[in-house]
This record gives C-alpha cells, structure tokens and sequence, in this order.
C-alpha cells in the first residue's frame, strides 16, 4: 500500500505535470503547429480550395501570409485577427463575406499591407480597414457604397483595385473627392462599374487609372486638382465623345505617356491630348478621316492604334510629324490607297483588311529616304484589293528587301 502513496510533494507536482502535458497534446497557435486542413510552409499558411466555413483554427501567431481562397468562409470571428502580429499578406478572395460578417475584423490589424477581399458578397467599402494597408483588392464584389471614412484609415494604401462593382449604378459618379485622403495612391482599378463620369477630386499620386467598360460619356476637367503624376491612362470601351473630352479635360495630366481610349464614340482625332504621349489607341471607334495636323503635337508619340475605325481619307503627310513613331496599326478600316509621306522612322505599319489599290511613289520612300534604306521591318498589306501587275516597284525603293512587304 505504502509503495503506491505519493507524499504530499509529489502530489503538488501533478497539476504542473498535467499543464506541460496539455500544451504538447494541444499546441494550438504555437510557431510549429499547422491546422490540419492547411499546408504550412514556414510562416505561410495554405488553406485555399479546402472547402472549410471558418478560418481555421490555431494558425500559428507568427505567420506572415495566410491564404483562405475559394472556401466558404462567410464571417471571421470579431478579434480573431488582432493577435497576428507578423501577417502582412491576407487572402480572403472567392468566399462568401457580407458587411456586417466582417464588422471589426479588420480593426487592429496591426501589420497587414495587402488585403484581399474580391470575389466576395460586399455591398459596401469596410470602414475598419487596417492602418498599414497598401494593397487593397475588392474586385468582383457588389459595391455600391463608398465614404471617405473608409480610406481615412489606411492613407499609406498603393494599389486600390475595385472592378466589376457598382459603384456609379448607371447614373452616377463617384461622390466629388472620396478618394482624396488616399494621398499616395499609385494604381487606381475602376474596370466595369457603370461609371457615368471620371470621377473628380482624384489623388494626384496616382501613375496608373483603369477605367475600362464603364459608361463615361465626358471627362470632366476637375478630376485633378494640380498636376497630376498619371503616366497610364485607360478609357477604352466607353461612350466618350469629341465633346466629352475637352481642353480641360487633360490640362494637368502633364506626364501621361499611354493613353487607351479604343471602343469609344469619337468620330475625330481628339485634340488637346498631352504632348507626353508615347502611346496612343483609338482603335474601334468612328473616325471617317485624319487630317493634315491632327498629331502635329504628338511629337514623342512611339506607338498609335487607328484600327478599326471607318477611315476612308488621310491627308498626304498625316504623320510625318511624328519622329520617333515605331508602330502604326490602321488594319481594318476602309482605305483605298497607302497613306503618302509615313514617318521616316516607323518599324512596322498593318495596313491590311482595307480597300488599298495602289502604293503612291511617296508612301515609304520621300524627303531623306529616297537615298537611304527605310527603317520599315514589317508592311501588312494582306486582303486588299492590289494587283500586283500594276503595282509601280519604284514605290518600293528604299525598303530593304520584298520579304518586308506582305501582300498575302
């Protein structure tokens, strides 16, 4: 009997014993453990595409990415987020998120720098958002809601990407300046959100705007109060007229250097486009004819897209102001013959699917290149109407070789 008695010292021991033996059969949270349903590899936590309706629980404090894609996630526990002190990558995209299942998840989220939340059931921008966000993503969503509050929070953010939304709702714009505290925004995505209008009061920051498929029929002059730092701008498969884009509308966009505006309403070159522009695409729009100076500004311009349009004329020496143009692309459109004085300097030119029947003398070979090689690479000519019995050779001269030009 006396040998199975424990004395009163050992007995004190036991629930020391017990407390040690818990924590190794339940080391939730610890740096080594991984959640069954994840993969872990060092402090990156891989839970995507495992069909789980929670966020899983006990991933490690430490971890510094966690990925929940495509699962069926449709709230996160208030606080459960605040004790990851070390996570900077957040991944909730594809999940069933609504407004108020996330309330407050995010507050206190001491260093997360990108969040993303597309693919989700948000009718709403969360006004909680961490403070050291710089990457925001809620594409795919059903926004309709916007406030300054939200972006107050995290003014250090970069890349705020909201496509596929609906935030104009077929009637509107943004409210004037919501997006004014995002102070050092480089890349703004407003892809398909029934638009109306550009939006106005934007950061001045940004170097990148994509407004694609919305229905923005005029950009508005104030929608950057100062010059801005744009470099990419694009607008294309919109309703934009030549009305819509007036002189001011451009003004403080000293910088920009692309600018897409393909699929649109305009029936003209615009003018008053900065003189910064290295590439120009107007292609699938409505423009009958391009005139003798309608890029007579243009004089950086590398790359310009008039496919698909309805051209018919172009006025003799249409581009040659432009020095430094590598690529014309006028595929698709209605010409009848080659446009006469191109750029000296052009690498490629696609003139085929037009109504083309004859290479005028002056086409390639005019000013300086009657007696030097052209620098043209590339001439698509295929599908039009040439013959070439009748073609005069002469109009060829300069180019170095007749493999540059395709006829077929």
């Amino acid at each position: 009997m006396g040998k199975g008695k424990k004395t009163g010292k050992e007995q004190s021991k036991k629930p020391t014993d017990e407390e040690e033996k818990e924590e190794e059969d339940f080391p939730f949270f610890k740096d080594n453990y991984c959640p069954p349903e994840c993969a872990c590899y060092g402090r990156v936590v891989q839970c995507s595409d495992k069909g789980v309706a929670n966020v899983p629980y006990g991933i490690p404090y430490n971890t510094r990415y966690v990925l929940l894609m495509n699962n069926h996630i449709s709230s996160i526990q208030l606080d459960l987020l605040s004790e990851y002190a070390s996570m900077e990558f957040l991944v909730l995209s594809n999940n069933l998120l609504k407004d108020g299942t996330i309330e407050g998840a995010f507050e206190g989220v001491p260093a997360v720098k990108r969040l993303y939340l597309d693919r989700n059931l948000l009718r709403s921008v969360p006004t909680d958002l961490p403070m050291s966000l710089e990457e925001l993503r809620l594409d795919n969503n059903q926004l309709s809601v916007m406030s300054e509050v939200a972006w107050a929070r995290c003014p250090g953010l970069l890349v705020l990407s909201l496509s596929n939304n609906s935030l104009g709702n077929g009637s509107q714009s943004l409210p004037d300046a919501v997006l004014a505290p995002l102070r050092n925004l480089r890349t703004l995505n407003l892809n398909h959100n029934q638009l109306v209008s550009v939006p106005l009061g934007l950061p001045l920051s940004i170097k990148e705007m994509y407004l694609r498929g919305n229905l923005i029929q005029e950009f508005r002059g104030g929608a950057f109060d100062g010059t801005s730092e744009l470099v990419v701008l694009d607008l294309s498969a919109n309703r934009l007229t030549n009305k819509g884009l007036l002189r001011a509308s451009l003004r403080n966009a000293t910088h920009l250097e692309s600018l897409n505006l393909e699929g649109n309403r305009l029936k003209q070159v615009p003018r008053h486009l900065p003189l910064s522009l290295k590439t120009l695409n107007l292609e699938g729009n409505r423009i009958s004819s391009v005139k003798n100076r309608a890029f007579i500004s243009l004089k950086s311009l590398e790359h310009l897209g008039l496919a698909r349009n309805k051209i018919l004329k172009v006025a003799p020496g249409a581009f040659k102001a432009l020095p430094v143009l590598h690529q014309l692309d006028l595929c698709h459109n209605s010409l009848r013959q080659v446009p006469r004085q191109l750029p000296p300097g052009l690498y490629s030119v696609a003139l085929n699917h037009n109504k083309i029947r004859s290479v005028p003398r002056d086409a390639f070979c005019w000013g300086e290149n009657t007696r030097s090689l052209s620098g043209l690479v590339r001439v698509q000519l295929e599908h039009n109407l040439i013959d070439l019995g009748e073609l005069d050779a002469q109009a060829f001269r300069c180019l170095r070789g007749f493999q540059v030009v395709h006829f077929y």
